[in-house]
């Protein structure tokens, strides 16, 4: 069935319609490959903020109260709106955020699994009838939706990271005030409000606000009316949420996932060509823009020169340049201020002693992979997030060295491990400071009905399935005199 494309993507979504911003910033929206601009966006103000939040307030009322069939039924057709349209989104993924092809295709279907998983939230919510202690009343518990949720989401998986929020909050009963990172306003978040309002979702349900952090970021976050904030972002951002949710005068509910310094440990008996494999997609897709991206790869060291011969020989086939061709692995960063981060960290590494055996010319926004060797285990590129494609390896004396490394670090989201001996990689990841952690398996995975989060400084709950459902609604306890 043919249908238009979505068009006037450059307003806000408050109350149902489509709105210019009231601030004076404007928001550039750029390809960050070839850096031509897609649109210009007059940026959301707080004036526009306090709108969002009160059409999410009034349409709690009604919306909190639809049925179970009627949420999921949506939510569903939200599913297949994106299934229709998925060529149209990948397209502006691929534009506007400089996802490569391949990591637009995942991205899309991550976000289905989210959205299939919520549709099972309006059923699972369940009241639940508590043995009283007083033999003369009853006593239940009542699982309800929370409110108006807030949401800041990120551009590195901006269609997902929002969606895995957004389409959970509004199954259970919720309403949403979205702000998409200003690098990806559609994908982030505009996209998301045509769709759902495509798919029926009554005015008001879910606002998207794009502006500045600057101009509106603390007042979306100190709000009054939210119940809960979810962030995800960097944990220097996701701090400051956190303070202000917590610490201001309207206490609420923080939901934050934030940056990562994931390990693959690499074991004695490892398969070096899996080995390999795992490292070169967990540290590269989408150019190592990723919170669970692989940062360091500990290597035992029987097997350390072994191990990187084999991946030097490996990169020199990794396609790197245009995203939009279906081999390419390595695309665009983001921006040109993160470029001039990661050209920072990597000639800081060479400045602390490591050792550079990979790398080739920086073009543009795009940089091929940098690995380096003789990494020291206390320098910056090893305790620090790069988020881009540069690859400290880390050799560790034994397994017991080996597990000390992984652990020394500040952060503790994912994790992975590469053994022939399963038994023995589960043990060892048991033994591992982190949200979750994979045997032979790269470090970025993410499972619909899976506890997605971290420990330390990569954040706080967990996302996905019955833990979001959890995160998203509130119990409240009623008692009733037993004859009545």
């Amino acid at each position: 069935m043919e249908h238009k494309k979505y068009s006037n993507l450059n307003q806000h979504y408050i109350a149902g319609k489509w709105l210019e911003g009231h601030s004076d910033k404007i928001i550039k929206n750029s390809n960050p490959y070839n850096q031509e601009l897609i649109f210009e966006l007059k940026a959301a103000s707080t004036e526009d903020v306090d709108c969002a939040y009160q059409a999410a307030s009034d349409s709690f009322t009604t919306w909190s109260v639809t049925s179970p069939a009627e949420r999921k039924n949506l939510t569903l057709k939200v599913a297949e709106i994106i299934q229709v349209r998925r060529e149209e989104i990948i397209d502006w993924l691929i534009q506007e955020s400089g996802s490569t092809r391949l990591k637009a295709n995942l991205e899309v279907d991550a976000t289905l699994n989210i959205i299939q998983e919520a549709a099972t939230f309006p059923h699972r919510v369940m009241d639940s009838k508590l043995k009283s202690q007083d033999p003369e009343r009853r006593s239940w518990v009542y699982r309800q939706a929370l409110g108006v949720i807030a949401v800041i989401s990120p551009w590195n998986f901006p269609l997902h990271l929002s969606m895995r929020s957004v389409a959970a909050a509004i199954a259970l009963g919720n309403t949403v005030v979205l702000k998409p990172a200003t690098d990806t306003p559609v994908t982030g978040g505009i996209l998301l409000a045509k769709i759902f309002e495509e798919a029926g979702l009554p005015a008001g349900v879910l606002n998207v606000v794009a502006g500045s952090g600057s101009e509106i970021g603390d007042h979306f976050v100190e709000h009054k009316v939210p119940k809960l904030i979810s962030f995800t972002g960097s944990t220097q951002v996701g701090q400051r949420v956190g303070q202000l949710a917590v610490g201001g005068k309207y206490l609420k509910r923080i939901a934050l996932e934030l940056g990562g310094n994931a390990p693959l440990v690499i074991l004695d008996d490892a398969d070096l060509d899996l080995a390999v494999e795992l490292t070169v997609m967990g540290r590269f897709l989408h150019q190592g823009q990723i919170c669970m991206s692989t940062n360091r790869v500990i290597v035992d060291a029987s097997i350390y020169q072994a191990y990187v011969d084999k991946l030097v020989k490996r990169t020199q086939s990794i396609v790197v340049g245009d995203p939009n061709k279906a081999d390419t692995l390595i695309g665009p960063i983001i921006n040109q201020a993160q470029v001039e981060k990661i050209k920072k960290i990597i000639q800081q590494a060479e400045q602390d002693g490591a050792k550079l055996i990979v790398q080739s010319e920086i073009k543009g926004n795009v940089i091929p992979p940098h690995i380096f060797v003789d990494v020291d285990p206390n320098s910056s590129l090893s305790k620090d997030e790069s988020f881009g494609p540069v690859l400290p390896i880390i050799q560790a004396k034994d397994e017991a060295h080996a597990l000390q490394l992984a652990n020394d670090t500040h952060f503790g989201l994912s994790s992975a491990v590469c053994t022939a001996d399963y038994e023995r990689g589960v043990a060892f990841a048991l033994k591992i400071d982190a949200g979750m952690t994979h045997i032979n398996a790269i470090t970025v995975v993410d499972q619909a009905n899976a506890p997605f989060g971290g420990e330390k400084n990569s954040g706080l709950g967990r996302f996905n399935g019955q833990w979001i459902l959890e995160e998203f609604t509130r119990t409240h306890w009623i008692t009733v005199p037993k004859d009545q």
